[in-house]
């Protein structure tokens, strides 16, 4: 398995969409924050997803979920599912994406590359133990997210 990408950048300029879910019913957001590793021997991607959005509920229940990149042609469509809720639009059928089956999870035909991850560790980030211009900056009465740490079990690149 391999996956070159300048890793500082890949999620902060480029963005990726966080899926989750079967075919039969599956949501994705738009990610900004994240990260790509080894831990405890293994290839892992970090997501961060905030209580409150619909994809949560989506990476609790299910055991896995995919991280996938695109290119700059999907933006506005990545600026879309960063913006909208899958409670108010049907992001399975968006116009410009094809779903696509990865392994148990879901992705889309369009991504570029997307890395099928196998959820091993979930944590509340404890907000009390940042820093106090992140506090303020970021969370000043919104919810806190939760850090998804998943295997790659497969890249899929097309």
């Amino acid at each position: 398995m391999t996956f070159n990408t300048d890793i500082l950048n890949v999620f902060d300029k480029q963005w990726a969409l966080v899926t989750a879910g079967t075919p039969d019913k599956f949501n994705s957001m738009t990610i900004s924050w994240g990260g790509l590793g080894t831990l405890w021997n293994r290839p892992v991607a970090t997501v961060y997803v905030r209580t409150a959005r619909y994809t949560h509920d989506f990476m609790e229940d299910n055991d896995y979920f995919t991280v996938s990149f695109y290119p700059e042609s999907q933006r506005k469509i990545l600026g879309v599912f960063g913006s909208k809720s899958g409670r108010d639009i049907d992001k399975m059928n968006y116009p410009g994406l094809t779903a696509k089956v990865v392994g148990p999870s879901m992705t889309f035909e369009e991504a570029e590359v997307t890395l099928l991850c196998k959820k091993l560790y979930v944590q509340q980030l404890d907000i009390d133990k940042m820093p106090a211009d992140v506090r303020e900056k970021f969370y000043t009465g919104d919810f806190p997210h939760d850090m998804y740490i998943g295997e790659v079990v497969e890249i899929d690149k097309r």
